[in-house]
């Protein structure tokens, strides 16, 4: 515990912020002070605004940068990404030998990262009641630090426990809810229940107190973000009816984006249906390493090493504006790589980070539709993502199980590289399945290639290359290795643990 307090208390020493928005500014370091940051309204935002910079832009390694190393280390430990074990990030993540190590780095990262935020917003809901200012902008900064933290803890419930539906009294990891210091005794873990119980909490009171507010730029969280953040909330914990209301909330004013948008890049913040992300500027771009390992595409990608998984295309229809985003790499020492160029840097090699994007409303609406009963509803939802992709529409079987399982493989076609693949799997109670890339004969299937110099030519396509755990087990359903460990350190400096 120790480690956890000493690294929070970082919160009133305002640190560098990444924003070209001036209101998202904080005082220098050598100025700021407990009592200054906590006198205003104004002055307590820029806790939040500071914690924000540091969530997503502080790190030890180029691989560890923010809250997007949790998004990259989802997907590197899913079924469509096929890592390149060669490059550097996150080859351990996808052979499921980094999370599972208690005295790893990036373990340790990923907790203080969600702790120290957990404790900067303790700080702020404890004192903002007390500070002066109006109630309107007491209000605000209490309903944005409210839904912060009530993200941090649904990134350990998500992904520090098996599903809430497996069993929802799993002791998980603790909860704080009152400011630490270094004096602090640790607390002992808490329930799903308890975890999820003070989610909704948070939530529901930061969309309350949220009415009022309107952003002026998509960093910050509004009612929108909420929304969509209970929506995940309840589609964890099975409450269908209301995870369906607050989809429907989040997604407003923010249309499906144009077939032809989807070839851009993922890269703009501006992008209409984008609800919540990390704007990036060429001066503050810290955030924007993780496009190494997403891009796939651009000469100035230096890692490219999230390739598809050959049999992702499959799923695919031909006319779908996706499946034009896959082409069999042809570049020396890369050829029958399959890449998938959703993710594109801007042309000065930075890139904006998507959080939130009205697709996936779509997609909790129809799944959550659909484990209700309402079959009807859940494939209507899905056609109208479907035909924005100009996709085949589903007129398959209308049994629950058949629908529900074509909607979960249109989270993964949809939302691949967004952060879900792991949490997905943890969630439904799914397993990875990985194949290796061959013929029933097991002979590896041939691909077409064109190389630098516009020869065509046949080579062997390539895919994964993990296809079990550490132990040599088949990937399996509530497997331990899908589950972030505590860190070592947490444990020594916790003994109530």
């Amino acid at each position: 515990m120790k480690k956890l307090i000493y690294l929070s208390l970082v919160l009133v020493s305002a640190f560098s912020i990444i924003s070209c928005e001036s209101d998202l500014e904080t005082a220098p370091t050598n100025s700021a002070n407990e009592a200054e940051v906590f006198k205003t309204a104004e002055s307590a935002e820029t806790v939040i605004n500071g914690t924000w910079a540091k969530l997503n832009d502080d790190g030890p390694t180029y691989a560890n940068i923010g809250y997007s190393t949790v998004l990259r280390t989802s997907d590197a430990m899913g079924s469509d990404v096929a890592v390149l074990t060669n490059k550097y990030g996150f080859p351990s993540a996808y052979a499921f030998t980094d999370l599972v190590n208690n005295t790893g780095s990036r373990p340790l990262f990923i907790w203080n990262l969600l702790y120290s935020t957990i404790n900067n917003m303790n700080n702020v809901i404890s004192r903002i009641d007390g500070v002066e200012g109006s109630q309107a902008k007491k209000d605000q900064v209490k309903g944005q630090a409210k839904a912060l933290r009530a993200f941090c803890y649904l990134n350990l419930a998500s992904f520090y426990q098996f599903s809430y539906l497996k069993d929802k009294n799993a002791l998980t990891v603790p909860v704080y809810t009152e400011p630490t210091s270094i004096n602090s005794v640790g607390k002992p873990k808490a329930s799903l229940e308890e975890i999820y119980t003070l989610i909704k909490s948070d939530l529901t009171d930061a969309d309350n107190l949220l009415q009022n507010y309107t952003r002026n730029n998509k960093d910050k969280i509004d009612r929108s973000v909420v929304n969509g953040l209970l929506a995940r909330t309840y589609l964890n914990t099975g409450e269908w009816s209301k995870a369906v209301a607050a989809a429907k909330v989040a997604r407003v004013g923010y249309p499906l984006m144009a077939p032809e948008k989807y070839k851009e890049g993922f890269n703009d913040i501006g992008n209409g249906e984008w609800i919540w992300g990390h704007g990036q500027t060429q001066e503050q771009s810290s955030e924007s390493y993780a496009f190494h390992y997403l891009d796939v595409s651009s000469s100035g990608s230096y890692y490219y090493s999230f390739m598809a998984d050959p049999y992702f295309k499959d799923l695919f229809d031909p006319n779908d504006i996706r499946y034009q985003l896959f082409q069999w790499d042809g570049l020396p020492g890369r050829e029958g790589l399959l890449r998938y160029a959703k993710f594109k840097f801007k042309a000065t090699l930075i890139a904006d980070i998507v959080f939130m994007r009205a697709a996936e409303m779509y997609l909790i609406e129809a799944e959550a539709e659909a484990r209700n009963g309402n079959v009807t509803n859940a494939v209507t939802v899905l056609n109208q993502l479907k035909s924005a992709r100009n996709a085949n529409i589903y007129n398959g079987s209308l049994a629950q199980d058949a629908i529900i399982k074509e909607i979960l493989i249109e989270r993964r076609k949809e939302l691949f590289g967004e952060g879900f693949s792991l949490s997905d799997i943890i969630r439904t109670q799914g397993t990875v399945v990985r194949k290796p890339y061959v013929n029933a004969n097991g002979q590896p299937i041939q691909v077409q290639i064109t190389t630098p110099n516009g020869t065509v030519k046949t080579v062997n396509g390539r895919g994964h290359t993990i296809f079990a755990f550490p132990d040599q087990s088949a990937f399996a359903p509530n497997s331990r290795y899908y589950l972030f460990t505590i860190p070592q350190k947490e444990i020594e400096n916790n003994p109530n643990l």
